[in-house]
């Protein structure tokens, strides 16, 4: 038996499409996306909720068009937004043309859904005019009545048949822009069907748990699905589905691409439990630098740990690392090496601006490689 080596993940290849101006699938980054709730037709709340997005660094962003209202606010919208908008169809046809003519970069919607052979052209001639992508979301929770009694329940088998009825509906109109969902809210079932639509399609698959829980159950969950699928190299786009802020998706979604070596971005910080050792308050420190240093884009590394016992360690592989000290005075190493020490009240403000001044090092590096290079 052949073992690959620890760390090496091997992406499944498949075709590439375009999202608006970003590339998904092939050999383009993985993508972080999330979904606006505010009402779409309040246009004003929902570019403020997709500013937040972008700040935290959303690739794509998916806006749901329910009524007319939502998607007469689209054009608007989507002269707002730095990112791409996919717009959530469900069985409402003349909301997908609608929301293609205001120029949404894909709809999200299942053609089988949406009724007659001559309802599904034109969506599909709209989307092809406007240079939409389509995303076809195959839900557990939505299955179709027949595949439920052919089954008996959902399962892998049924997401995936679901799945494939849709694609051929779209290649049957020689449309082959799409990217394909299939979610759970049953981590085990996306996984499995996930695994099962890899093995028979080339398309780009979009990840997700669906209505995965709150913050801290569902980025568990969430962690759990869409890591061991990335893990095995399945999975061009992702979106974490949280009871909780956009924007807070978007955070897990990176953490979980950091986490893996896929993506990086901001600061990665390697932090200790705490203990009775510790020489300051870990726990909060940590609370206070993550909130701190959110405006930091450039990817580096931060270590705080508490005490000399693994801090050490820890901070030679890290861009900067702090280790608690004796009587509130705290080592500070730079590069993996011991610099200097700082005193406890200094101690958040000095980390934050080593932060800065080291990703402002780094970014002054990398335009002049980038100069130099043209």
């Amino acid at each position: 038996m052949s073992i690959r080596p620890w760390r090496d993940i091997v992406r499944r290849q498949s075709r590439q499409i375009m999202v608006g101006d970003v590339p998904v699938g092939g050999d383009a980054p993985i993508t972080v996306q999330t979904m606006t709730n505010t009402p779409t037709s309040d246009a004003r709340a929902t570019i403020d909720q997709i500013r937040r997005c972008e700040e935290a660094g959303v690739d794509i962003i998916r806006v749901s068009c329910p009524d007319v209202e939502s998607t007469a606010a689209m054009k608007q919208i989507v002269r707002a937004a730095k990112v791409p908008i996919v717009a959530d169809i469900h069985f409402h046809y003349k909301r997908a043309l609608e929301a293609a003519d205001a120029g949404a970069a894909c709809l999200r919607i299942n053609p089988g859904n949406i009724g007659s052979e001559e309802r599904v052209r034109e969506v599909i001639a709209a989307a092809r005019a406007n240079g939409c992508a389509i995303r076809i979301g195959v839900n557990g929770g939505s299955l179709e009545k027949d595949l439920l009694e052919k089954y008996g329940e959902p399962c892998p088998e049924a997401l995936v048949e679901s799945a494939l009825d849709h694609i051929k509906i779209l290649q049957d109109h020689d449309f082959h822009e799409f990217k394909v969902a299939v979610k759970a809210s049953d981590h085990f079932l996306a996984v499995a069907a996930y695994q099962q639509l890899a093995e028979a399609v080339d398309c780009p698959l979009h990840l997700g748990i669906t209505e995965a829980g709150g913050l801290i159950g569902g980025t568990v969950k969430s962690a759990i699905g869409i890591g061991s699928l990335l893990w095995f190299g399945i999975g061009d786009t992702i979106r974490v589905s949280l009871s909780a802020e956009p924007e807070e998706e978007v955070r897990v979604g990176y953490e979980i691409l950091k986490t893996l070596g896929i993506r990086t971005r901001g600061v990665r910080v390697v932090s200790c439990p705490s203990c009775a050792r510790q020489g300051f308050d870990v726990i909060r420190t940590v609370q206070t630098l993550e909130e701190r240093l959110q405006h930091i884009h450039t990817p580096l590394s931060l270590s705080v740990l508490g005490c000399v016992v693994n801090g050490p360690g820890e901070a030679r592989e890290t861009d900067i690392g702090i280790t608690g000290g004796g009587a509130g005075k705290h080592m500070v190493y730079l590069s993996g090496v011991t610099d200097h020490h700082v005193q406890d009240d200094d101690m958040i403000e000095h980390i934050v601006s080593l932060v800065e001044a080291k990703a402002a090092e780094i970014e002054a590096a990398e335009a002049e490689t980038a100069e130099a290079a043209e």
